[in-house]
């Protein structure tokens, strides 16, 4: 046994827990944690001017994060309830603690530089450091850089504290995997990678991951190979929607419907065979996607040294999904421009449906709808934005975004849909045209969520991502 199975084996079980971040995978993952049997949680969050609300609403057993959340709201509830979850913003009590998470966002400054800009980490980082105690474990949840965990957490937690990883502290790497609308199945279901720096390490974050865990598995393995599993994972999610993406624009160009092709590509099923297909779409949003490709690369490039062994002058695959799914919102533009037949989009009124960047949620973190937003903008377009969920956006406080939708589309010669919320699809094509107040609106279906001949039928100019079929009808 070594100095730091010794420490652990005095202090005795995960009794104690922080989670520092109270975002959409701080949150649930506090939770989770706090209805642990025999588990007190901290819920660390800095009182700044955007996020700092959340420590009373939460405090109140109120849940900051809106949108559909199944059971969160309720779970919120039952463990400040029951006095097992407190938000803080005193990081002073980490030296209570048996284990801390931390769950911050971590995107980068430039992709083309890949350089991630890992300040706020970086912060947390040395809160943790400042306070720790031997025998604390310390888990990264954040979707990091491959050799995050044993190099820049490490230095830092090990200056910060006097105390050395490994043999004073444990440390770890178990990237969360989880999608909003749907955070507490997600974290409960899915398999959990847990990387240590060491085998004890790896051992201690088992038993703070293994409690919460219902359907799903603990998949040990190192901190690195951790990183790597996280951001393979969404750099391939990414490749996938690429390459619907980018069949869908042939199939665009060729006039004929990409849903007819989806369906008979997924016909293709056998015996270890399938060649299933993603859906296409105005872009990709999100914190992961938009930017996990870039921390694998900048990893492999970090670590491999001369190592790396690929054609000369080819650009990774990875990287060119990464351009295709960030052009979308571009190509959602020269639909608008088709539609109303116009080579620019000056003084032309243009109504927005969707600010987040997923479906019936309030997560708006590098919507698609910001970069049609920008590019129509610049070209002195006209716009209104309207969505179900999101009631304003903490980037952007002078932001307009409208309730009622008839506003929103009053005067419109384009109504846009870039988030397929429930509430969208619904809508009548009669009536929404009535409201624009318009003969014959263009309507561009950035999510295949309009039944494109009501629309044509009922004198709408319509455009819909992979629909070559009916783009040149009107």
């Amino acid at each position: 046994m070594n100095k730091l199975e010794d420490i652990i084996k005095a202090r005795g079980p995960i009794n104690k827990v922080g989670v520092i971040g109270m975002g959409y995978v701080g949150i649930p993952a506090a939770m989770l944690q706090a209805d642990v049997p025999n588990r007190k949680v901290y819920g660390f969050q800095r009182e700044s001017k955007t996020s700092g609300y959340k420590i009373d609403m939460l405090n109140n057993g109120e849940c900051p994060l809106k949108g559909i959340e199944p059971g969160l709201e309720e779970l919120v509830k039952k463990v400040v309830n029951e006095g097992k979850f407190t938000c803080t913003s005193d990081f002073s009590k980490i030296s209570e603690l048996d284990a801390v998470t931390l769950s911050i966002q971590t995107p980068f400054k430039d992709p083309k530089d890949l350089i991630p800009n890992f300040d706020a980490l970086i912060e947390g980082l040395k809160n943790v450091g400042k306070y720790l105690v031997p025998g604390t474990l310390v888990v990264l949840e954040s979707t990091i850089t491959p050799g995050t965990t044993t190099i820049l957490a490490k230095d830092i937690l090990e200056k910060e504290s006097d105390l050395k990883a490994g043999v004073d502290f444990a440390l770890a790497h178990a990237p969360e995997r989880v999608m909003v609308g749907r955070l507490l199945q997600n974290i409960r279901e899915y398999d959990r990678c847990v990387g240590g720096i060491d085998d004890v390490s790896t051992a201690r974050a088992i038993e703070l991951y293994a409690p919460i865990l219902t359907k799903g598995k603990v998949i040990p393995m190192s901190a690195t190979e951790a990183e790597v599993t996280k951001t393979t994972e969404n750099t391939l999610r990414d490749l996938q929607i690429a390459a619907a993406n980018q069949l869908a624009l042939y199939c665009e160009a060729m006039g004929i419907n990409f849903y007819n092709v989806k369906a008979g590509i997924d016909s293709l099923k056998g015996e270890g065979l399938t060649r299933a297909l993603l859906l296409p779409g105005a872009g990709v949003g999100g914190h992961c996607l938009t930017k996990d490709t870039y921390h694998l690369e900048r990893g492999m490039h970090t670590l491999s040294g001369e190592k790396y062994d690929y054609p000369k002058g080819e650009e990774s695959i990875y990287v060119l999904a990464r351009h295709i799914n960030d052009f979308m919102p571009k190509h959602m533009i020269n639909l608008t421009k088709n539609a109303l037949r116009c080579d620019s989009l000056r003084n032309k009124k243009i109504a927005l449906l969707g600010w987040a960047f997923l479906a019936n949620t309030d997560d708006a973190r590098n919507t698609p709808s910001e970069t049609y937003r920008s590019l129509a903008q610049a070209e002195g377009a006209c716009i209104k934005i309207h969505d179900v969920w999101v009631k304003s956006d903490q980037e952007k406080p002078d932001l307009v975004i409208d309730k009622d939708i008839s506003e929103t589309v009053k005067g419109a010669d384009a109504v846009i849909l870039l988030t397929a919320h429930n509430e969208y699809k619904e809508l009548d094509p009669k009536l929404l045209k009535k409201m624009t107040a318009n003969e014959h609106p263009a309507v561009i279906d950035g999510r295949n969520i309009f039944d494109p001949d009501s629309f044509i039928n009922n004198g709408w100019i319509y455009r819909g991502i992979g629909r070559g079929d009916k783009n040149n009808l009107s």
